[in-house]
């Protein structure tokens, strides 16, 4: 946890106008996070951080590749990302507590804000949920022999499949067909 205390910014010190900020983001950074679906990567973060008198408006312009694991031949690849995110950031006194996507509440008192959290859900929303090295990543194909093994176990499974049915459930399926 002592690793993102980096990816704080003082903003309190800052005069109004535009500030840009740099982060790399890389292996320690996922480290932190157990649940993480990225357990490896190097991207860089360029915030720029637009304060005004009563808000903040916080563009992020994240790059850099992480590190998948292929769902289908299990070999690790490197995907590259490249996207831009923006939130806005107010100050209140009472306790809202109703943070949305776009909008972060925090209090007048608060000096810093605290961007691990954001950049943690931006990176790990743009993971794809069905993996695959030669479609997410570059100049990666998937492992011609894990395939090669994957489709000779299901062969396998097909031959015994064919032989374990029972009868009752091919009467069935003749009776399906007609």
């Amino acid at each position: 946890m002592k690793q993102l205390k980096y990816y704080r910014i003082p903003f309190s010190g800052l005069t109004t106008g535009k500030h840009n900020f740099e982060f790399e983001v890389g292996d320690k950074f996922f480290d932190c996070f157990e649940h993480s679906l990225v357990k490896q990567g190097k991207l860089q973060a360029d915030v720029e951080l637009q304060k005004r008198e009563n808000m903040l408006i916080v563009n992020f312009h994240v790059y850099g590749t992480v590190r998948l694991t292929c769902d289908v031949c299990l070999t690790a690849f490197d995907a590259p990302q490249d996207f831009e995110e923006r939130i806005l950031v107010k100050f209140t006194e009472d306790e809202w507590g109703q943070d949305t996507e776009e909008v972060l509440t925090l209090s007048k008192t608060d000096y810093e804000l605290d961007i691990a959290d954001l950049l943690y859900e931006y990176i790990n929303v743009r993971v794809p949920y069905y993996k695959k090295c030669s479609e997410q990543g570059t100049n990666a194909s998937c492992d011609p022999e894990m395939l090669a093994k994957l489709g000779s176990s299901a062969d396998l499974e097909s031959d015994t499949d064919e032989e374990d049915t029972d009868p009752r459930w091919d009467i069935l399926k003749k009776i399906k067909n007609n």
